[in-house]
């Protein structure tokens, strides 16, 4: 039977995490994502996984990588300067085609910044952060509900297209505490033996080699052509958002994670004034649901959009791709901890003319 209990963000992505059958956590401890660490502590020995405190963060990463590519189910955790730290490991893991999620809970910055949620991790989450062309898959939970059920999501996606997936949250969303539904049902992935490219061992096969080392003239080009590929895969076929009230909206607000939250009431509070407010939250931050833009153009080059975000514009980018010049974008934001409140986007909406 399913069954429901009151838990922190933060410990709703570990026990997801557990229930997708990760049995493989290293991890180094940086506020606001503590919680994590905490818990798998004391949970990997319940269900008989291994838990490591790392002696920082580029170890923790490594270990993660060493792991997968031994057929493991393993994630790792921190909040964004050690996340910096983690790039290189990332950029190994992807270049290695191997199934990894890593979780982070953003916090202010730049440089050590402070523990207040902050929505400024997104470019390096979506561009890749770490060396090469790649692309990990992003997800961004707004519940507490979502950070568990989008923690079993990224562990499939991870090794449905073996590659490193991220979990984008923030303080704000990793501390708070909501009551969540945990599954009925087991979701835990297969053991490493469906896994036939892992390192286990030959076993009277031939060799698996887990690399990212190309040294003969033109390899790493058709290496590379063929993580494109995949990557045109899971931008057609992973794109997904939450979309409200677009068929009749004149502006139509975009919001991910823990601002999704306040836009969301935002736009409730404007439709009780009759104020045709609609409101795109994306749940893919790569692949960016680019489909639902496309189609808002198609109806009408008349659109606003208002893009809120807990940072200075970075988001923003991908919302202007996406609309390819065919709709007026504005932004409001704040960083380092400063939160954009309701107040705030309704004088903005209101200075637009709505």
């Amino acid at each position: 039977m399913s069954k429901k209990i009151l838990i922190t963000g933060n410990e709703a992505m570990a026990e997801g995490a557990i229930q997708a059958g990760c049995r493989f956590y290293a991890g180094y401890p940086i506020t606001p994502q503590n919680e994590i660490p905490a818990y798998m502590s004391r949970r990997m020995p319940e269900v008989g996984g291994v838990f490591i405190q790392s002696e920082s963060e580029l170890s923790a990463i490594n270990m993660v990588f060493g792991a997968v590519a031994a057929g493991a189910v393993a994630m790792t955790s921190s909040s964004s300067p050690g996340m910096s730290l983690k790039q290189e490991g990332i950029s190994y893991i992807a270049g290695a085609e191997l199934p990894a999620v890593i979780v982070n809970v953003m916090r202010g910055g730049p440089g050590l910044g402070n523990i207040w949620p902050s929505q400024s991790d997104y470019f390096q989450a979506t561009r890749g952060g770490g060396h090469g062309d790649y692309h990990p898959i992003v997800l961004a939970p707004s519940s507490v509900q979502e950070c568990y059920e989008l923690t079993i999501r990224a562990f499939g996606l991870a090794d449905r297209y073996r590659t490193p997936v991220i979990i984008l949250g923030d303080g704000m969303l990793g501390q708070m505490m909501e009551p969540i539904q945990l599954s009925a049902e087991s979701r835990k992935l297969k053991a490493e033996s469906h896994k036939l490219w892992a390192l286990t061992g030959c076993k009277g096969r031939k060799p698996n080699i887990a690399k990212s080392f190309y040294m003969k003239k033109g390899d790493l080009e058709a290496f590379n052509l063929k993580l494109q590929k995949k990557y045109k895969l899971i931008q057609e076929k992973e794109q997904l958002s939450e979309n409200l009230f677009l068929d009749d909206a004149a502006i139509i607000l975009v919001a991910y994670g823990s601002m999704a939250r306040i836009a969301k009431s935002v736009v409730s509070k404007l439709r009780q004034k009759n104020k045709k407010v609609g409101l795109i939250r994306p749940v893919t931050l790569w692949p960016f649901p680019k489909k639902i833009f496309n189609g808002l153009t198609l109806r009408s080059k008349n659109l606003k959009f208002l893009v809120v975000e807990m940072s200075y514009g970075q988001m923003i980018e991908d919302v202007q791709l996406a609309l390819n010049g065919n709709s007026g974008v504005e932004f409001i934001g704040r960083s380092g901890g400063g939160i954009p409140t309701e107040g705030q986007i309704i004088k903005k909406v209101r200075l637009l003319g709505y």
